[in-house]
């Protein structure tokens, strides 16, 4: 869907959950804060590159953000970052890792240290071992796969984890994609008990593994998900995250599922009426607000909008920034949005009285 409107296009001040909206559009160099009316109230302009995807505020207040640099074993790849940096709310970096295979999502610790993905050439044992996708679709003869990486303030690593330890055969690729990857984890979110949940697009596969061991203590496979994006798990137990719905074989439509991990089973969905009118076949994320309603990150549309546990959509905001993509090509795309309450801890007053 094509939109011709951009900006703020319906709000139910009653029902929508109020807060600030963070937004980081593609191929730009500046991140926004909004209002509930779309207009902007905080800012970090002159940012030194174009987004490695996103940013998200931490309990300090701060800015964690991810640079597209153009070094790297996939530099032209979808996803790709290289530098993370943190702002303080004035725009100060306060602190700065490089790696350039840092790709898709990287995460604050509680103990302070960083977790991210990247990328690393896999062994030729290894690359022999991957089944499905378009053969002849390396790159130059090469397969990359995942690493999960954990840095310390100084940027030591303290722990690290490769997809290419997988059990390779079990994992076959989209079979109508190419395979200059195997898995293309898009996702990393840290579990309370010290796991780490990871999403991987071209598997159609969320796993969670085991610190300790750095095996799988639980996974799910869905082809039917069309390569999701953006897991999360919820207060109550159930993981949420956003289904794209590309190459299933159905009518493309997009869906924001929350599973129940134990039962396997999906216990809501939101999906377009009829279906067609919501697909983004990639980028896009979900977030379960305080109130029970769910943000919604339709990417490749750069639609952001909120709908309550009945579906009813309660809020709706068409990003009109256009930034140029590595392609050249001129986009509004958006990777995730986060919305925070007034009395987050990342906000705590830092916007004083803000009429909602």
């Amino acid at each position: 869907m094509r939109y011709s409107q951009f900006g703020l296009t319906l709000y139910d001040r009653v029902r929508a959950t109020p807060g600030f909206t963070l937004l980081v559009p593609h191929g730009c160099h500046e991140v926004y804060l909004l209002g509930m009316r779309g207009e902007i109230l905080h800012h970090w302009t002159g940012l030194p590159l174009g987004p490695g995807n996103y940013a998200h505020l931490l309990a300090n207040g701060n800015l964690l953000w991810a640079g597209r640099t153009a070094q790297g074993n996939l530099p032209d790849t979808g996803g790709k970052g290289g530098l993370l940096r943190e702002y303080d709310w004035d725009g100060k970096v306060v602190w700065e890792h490089r790696d350039d295979n840092q790709h898709h999502d990287f995460r604050r610790l509680p103990n302070g240290n960083t977790v991210y993905i990247g990328w690393e050439a896999m062994t030729r044992e290894n690359i022999a071992r991957v089944k499905g996708g378009v053969p002849g679709k390396e790159k130059d003869g090469m397969i990359y796969g995942d690493y999960i990486r954990e840095v310390d303030p100084s940027g030591k690593t303290v722990w690290e984890w490769h997809a290419q330890d997988l059990e390779i055969e079990r994992y076959p690729l989209n079979m109508v994609g190419h395979r200059e990857e195997f898995a293309h984890c898009n996702a990393v979110f840290p579990m309370p008990d010290g796991g780490v949940m990871l999403s991987f697009r071209k598997l159609s596969t969320i796993m969670i593994i085991d610190r300790a061991s750095g095996k799988p203590r639980w996974e799910m496979r869905d082809d039917g998900w069309g390569q999701q994006h953006d897991c999360t798990l919820l207060d109550n137990g159930n993981i949420l995250f956003f289904a794209n719905g590309q190459d299933t074989g159905a009518p493309p439509h997009s869906r924001v599922l929350e599973i129940e991990p134990k039962t396997k089973q999906t216990v809501w969905e939101y999906k377009g009426d009829p279906p067609w009118t919501f697909f983004s076949p990639h980028i896009s994320g979900a977030q379960r607000l305080a109130s029970g309603n769910t943000l919604v990150c339709e990417g490749q549309w750069g639609r952001i909008f909120e709908v309550t546990p009945h579906r009813e959509i309660v809020w709706e905001y068409i990003n009109p920034f256009h930034g140029r993509m590595p392609t050249g090509t001129m986009s509004n795309w958006v990777f995730r949005a986060y919305r925070y309450a007034a009395d987050s801890p990342q906000i705590a007053g830092r916007l004083g009285r803000v009429e909602t």
